[in-house]
């Protein structure tokens, strides 16, 4: 099999980027955005995940078979967290006191 080998210069360019996207983070959660912070805080946390997800586990480099299976285990992972959700979100129907 053949492995490209990954220069310690991508390495070290994403860690910083990751190191520079924590700070941002922590820097956003003292603005105050409104209904706005959980989004963004989201969407810096996504770009992170896709980043280790490609380049420190290396999927960039792999073939298509492993590429689906990554993206049918996030699939699987929000396929969870909307059943869950939609668990959390009917609980209040329920009159206080009353199981059935």
């Amino acid at each position: 099999m053949n492995h490209k080998v990954v220069p310690v210069r991508t390495y070290l360019l994403i860690w910083a980027i990751l190191i520079c996207a924590t700070f941002t983070t922590l820097g956003i959660a003292f603005l105050d955005l409104g209904p706005w912070n959980i989004v963004v805080a989201l969407m810096i946390a996504f770009t992170k995940m896709s980043l280790v997800v490609l380049f420190f586990m290396h999927v960039k480099q792999q073939n298509n078979l492993t590429r689906l299976f990554v993206v049918a285990g996030f699939l699987f992972l929000g396929i969870l967290i909307a059943l869950a959700m939609s668990d959390y979100g009917t609980r209040n129907w329920l009159t206080p006191g009353r199981m059935w």
